[in-house]
């Protein structure tokens, strides 16, 4: 595999993603863009980048904050979320800008693209998905789903997987059903998975295991879930 610290642009903001992929083919393969929890790009989206290009893909992992803007304690990673999801035009356009500089690598077919997300991200591949970007799926994993305009599913070009705790105490009930109005009232193609037990950020180790806390790893879950994913590329992009 090949790893490497991938630099792109955003109007004059310097965003520095993470790619990897298997360079002993030279064939175009389908590329999958990862984008980040709500601290920023790190070793879990890495590491989730490197999962993707075992399987085939191009990999490339979105920073959303831009060069050197990484949390390093909660409530910096909560500002630094709340100032994106205040403003739905600036996360879709950070969003935008690295779909496009994955399409744009030469060994990617961009004819068949998806974006995967987690927490902060899985919001954000919804909203990328909301601003009607050409891809053929997206994968929400515990993310937010609400939006400032739920019209805007109607722009909807993809399909959506959404992977969720059925005991996430952070996403309100009210949120869960007012994402399933919207999907369904934009006739979108959707499906939403609830995985009993789980909490928010059940994916990741780093959560920990107290599902008291609100956030926990589940392993049930997150395997289940990353097979759910499997099973939606092999739909949409073979």
């Amino acid at each position: 595999m090949r790893e490497e610290i991938f630099e792109y642009r955003c109007g004059d903001v310097v965003c520095e993603g993470y790619i990897v992929y298997d360079d002993k083919t030279e064939d175009k393969r389908p590329g999958v863009l990862v984008v980040h929890e709500w601290t920023g790009l790190g070793d879990y989206e890495k590491r989730r980048s490197r999962q993707l290009a075992e399987l085939g893909y191009v990999a490339l992992a979105a920073d959303i904050y831009g060069k050197g803007v990484r949390a390093k304690t909660t409530a910096e990673a909560a500002d630094l979320a709340a100032k994106y999801r205040s403003d739905r035009a600036m996360l879709r356009s950070r969003a935008s800008a690295a779909l496009e500089a994955l399409k744009d690598l030469p060994f990617v077919d961009s004819s068949r693209i998806a974006a995967i997300g987690y927490c902060f991200g899985g919001g954000t591949v919804l909203e990328l998905a909301r601003s009607g970007a050409e891809l053929d799926g997206v994968v929400s994993f515990h993310g937010n789903l609400d939006t400032q305009n739920p019209y805007e599913a109607k722009n909807i070009k993809c399909k959506i997987l959404v992977c969720h705790g059925a005991n996430d105490p952070f996403i309100p009930r009210e949120h869960v059903l007012a994402f399933q109005d919207e999907m369904r009232n934009a006739g979108v193609d959707w499906q939403m998975i609830f995985y009993g037990g789980a909490v928010h950020s059940f994916t990741n180790p780093a959560s920990g295991n107290d599902p008291s806390k609100g956030a926990a790893y589940n392993e049930l879950a997150d395997r289940r879930s990353w097979e759910a994913m499997r099973a939606f590329f092999a739909e949409i992009l073979s």
